[in-house]
């Protein structure tokens, strides 16, 4: 069995380089749901050399700051799990006080229906505030 995430994108891509992209992976309880995909097939973060490494947390970091830019949620979530796809990826999940599992994580026990809904613009305005994070090569996301 192959590797979804070397067989395609994973999602909507946003953004991307020559060793990540950021794509707009859409749940229907979590629709502004992102990752952030190491384009190489590793699984653990400690496989990267220490470039690959800042380069990674960089585009994490730039992810969460386009949500909080784009969305302004209550909280971000981050997670590196890959139990399931064992390919280094991260989840940047926006988190609203309206969300189905709130104040629990998005896998635990499910208090409300429904989601929070994202602007119609959103894939075009995150596209645009990553395309202004990461053009900057060094610095504070």
């Amino acid at each position: 069995m192959g590797c979804v995430f070397c067989e395609g994108a994973g999602g909507e891509i946003l953004w991307e380089d020559d060793y990540c992209r950021a794509v707009w992976a859409y749940e229907a309880d979590y629709p502004g749901l992102c990752r952030v995909i190491w384009d190489r097939h590793v699984t653990e973060m400690t496989e990267l050399d220490a470039a690959g490494r800042n380069q990674m947390m960089r585009v994490v970091f730039a992810m969460e700051r386009a949500l909080i830019q784009v969305l302004q949620p209550d909280k971000v979530n981050l997670a590196s799990l890959g139990n399931q796809v064992p390919h280094l990826h991260w989840h940047v999940v926006p988190r609203f006080k309206d969300d189905p599992h709130w104040p629990f994580a998005i896998w635990g026990r499910q208090v409300r229906e429904g989601g929070h809904p994202l602007p119609s613009n959103f894939a075009m305005d995150m596209r645009h505030t990553l395309d202004q994070l990461l053009s900057v090569k060094r610095g504070l996301i």
